[in-house]
């Protein structure tokens, strides 16, 4: 089946694929794919948010590897990464590490990556004219600090890095791109257009060019949803973002919108602001995830939902032929935001499967030990045993607990923004396991139910692990877990 390439531009492109991953951790399938390959582009490699996006991606894909999906959602969605062909130390070669190494940024300023020194006098005139001194003297590896006219020169040279070759020669005539970045900064606002236009007018001389300048491609511009506060010496300025945003829209529509250069875009924003740290970048980067970045990932969705969009060459141009252009919007606009307040379709896509996911962290968070000392039946139906020592193991103590704290961090994080996005109860006790969801009761017992919370669970994971039979450990815990959430919530939620 096709493959969607995800380009994630900037600090807010990590986060929000960031939020695609948790989504497809928790089940949510991506239609009309089996695997999706993130690519993510941001000249601040130590950047906080773009460093736990990786560690979480790294998380999913070794989780992933250990699993089947006969009886199991749970990281059904196929994530990889582009792997260098060259072999080390070659060419071709470059490490794999989810993203574009870009050439020239590291430890250098921007008057050393145009080489400002060997310019003559007249080309430095112009580049005075340009460029304020500041500017100048910056450094570029904690990014581009709201410039896009940097951005701009520096992105320009996506067609001659080893990793763009590569993504264009694996690229197949059925596969699809989504690209996300902010409008409202320096790299995202630059590298969309910039890889847009790459992969539309694509050099004749890249493997596939004909399939890359036909492809289907969507893409997310995030306006601004946060603020900074402001900062001694910083050059990010929150009264900046609205103009950086205007003038970036009305260049968008001369570029991309009025050429039909994409099959769809999506916005999204929100005037709900909370302020975050004014930090520049590197690892003081790492802010709270946001109900915006979780809503720009539901874009993805939206777009490989959708088969009608198509581009065709029209006077030897790739055109996109009816493009749409959508935004989100609540059922209700409130500063916190649970299942409830959200569309229809955006509900049935999202509710059911990080309910199964949070009552399966919730479970093992806070009732494992006490299963595990009471040898519930669940860890000792079979052959395969749940024991002490898969629990000690790798993939359970180094994988699956730690991603699970990634997962439930995310949700926690976008409880405590502005605005809020807070669909779950984080303080259920032993006596209210299943009092979990905000805004949604939880289905009375009746007179004569035997279980009750995490008796309930207990039992449930039984009779699940007697469903599933023996297959490999790892396998058979997720399945348990995986059939066992999906029975309680049909019976104490009923949705």
């Amino acid at each position: 089946m096709a493959k969607l390439y995800v380009f994630g531009i900037g600090g807010t492109g990590s986060r929000v694929i960031k939020a695609l991953t948790m989504l497809l951790a928790s089940g949510v399938t991506m239609p009309n794919t089996e695997e999706i390959v993130p690519i993510i582009i941001d000249p601040d490699e130590a950047n906080g948010d773009l460093l736990r996006t990786k560690e979480i991606l790294r998380k999913y894909q070794d989780i992933r590897g250990k699993l089947s999906f006969e009886k199991n959602d749970f990281f059904k969605t196929k994530i990889t990464q582009l792997q260098s062909t060259g072999t080390a130390g070659s060419k071709d070669s470059f490490a794999n590490n989810y993203g574009f190494n870009l050439l020239g940024v590291q430890g250098q300023t921007f008057q050393d990556f145009i080489s400002y020194t060997g310019l003559s006098k007249e080309n430095k005139n112009l580049i005075n004219l340009l460029f304020s001194n500041d500017t100048l003297v910056d450094k570029m590896d904690v990014g581009f600090k709201g410039n896009p006219n940097v951005g701009s020169v520096v992105l320009n040279q996506f067609p001659n890095l080893k990793e763009f070759k590569h993504f264009a020669s694996t690229f197949d005539q059925n596969d699809r791109i989504f690209i996300i970045s902010s409008i409202f900064g320096g790299t995202g606002a630059a590298g969309f257009p910039l890889l847009l236009k790459n992969i539309r007018m694509p050099d004749e001389s890249l493997d596939n060019y004909a399939f890359l300048k036909n492809a289907v491609i969507g893409a997310v511009t995030v306006h601004p949803y946060f603020g900074v506060a402001p900062g001694k010496n910083n050059k990010i300025k929150k009264a900046t973002f609205y103009t950086k945003t205007k003038a970036a829209l009305k260049y968008y529509q001369k570029n991309i919108s009025e050429n039909n250069s994409i099959n769809a875009l999506y916005y999204i924003g929100d005037q709900v602001t909370a302020e975050y740290e004014n930090n520049v970048g590197a690892e003081d980067q790492e802010n709270y995830a946001h109900f915006v970045e979780l809503a720009s990932a539901l874009s993805i969705f939206d777009f490989m939902d959708n088969k009608k969009l198509k581009t065709e060459q029209v006077n030897d141009k790739p055109k996109a032929i009816n493009p749409e252009y959508k935004e989100y919007g609540l059922k209700e606009d409130t500063e916190k935001i649970n299942f409830t307040h959200l569309g229809a379709k955006t509900s049935e896509l999202i509710k059911r499967n990080l309910t199964q996911y949070m009552l399966f962290l919730n479970y093992l968070k806070n009732h494992k030990d006490e299963a595990l000392k009471n040898e519930s039946q669940w860890t000792i139906v079979g052959d395969i045993k749940l024991n002490k020592s898969f629990f000690d193991d790798t993939f359970y103590s180094d994988k699956i607990d730690k991603f699970n704290v990634f997962f439930r961090q995310w949700l926690v994080e976008m409880s405590k923004n502005k605005r809020s996005f807070s669909p779950f109860n984080f303080e259920v006790d032993s006596k209210n396991v299943f009092k979990i969801v905000n805004g949604i009761d939880e289905k009375k017992d009746t007179y004569f139910t035997k279980y009750k919370n995490y008796n309930l669970f207990d039992n449930r994971l039984s009779t699940s692990a007697d469903k599933v039979g023996d297959m490999p450990v790892e396998q058979k815990f997720i399945s348990i877990f995986f059939t066992a959430t999906n029975e309680l919530i049909n019976e104490k939620l009923n949705f």
